[in-house]
């Protein structure tokens, strides 16, 4: 992964209910991974519905992106402790 200060700066989109929005570039900016991260995620089913911009490019919300990163985190987690 890339040092932080090597990334591009993330920038979402702001809803009118004050709720960010992220294109799959953008997440994997906001969380430090690739975009290939943010497929896998929505393959294994940690993300799902996206809504689309419009681009028609699939947005996730910051609470969608939270969730799958704290279920991803979590099921390393007990991948490590039966290990």
């Amino acid at each position: 992964m890339p040092h932080s200060a090597d990334r591009e700066p993330a920038h979402g989109r702001e809803d009118a209910d004050g709720g960010i929005w992220f294109t799959v570039k953008e997440a994997a900016a906001f969380l430090g991974c690739s975009p290939q991260t943010i497929y896998s995620w929505e393959n294994r089913g940690h993300l799902t519905n996206p809504s689309h911009d419009e681009a028609n490019r699939r947005i996730y919300s910051q609470h969608q992106l939270a969730a799958a990163h704290s279920t991803t985190r979590r099921n390393a987690a007990a991948v490590r402790r039966v290990a």
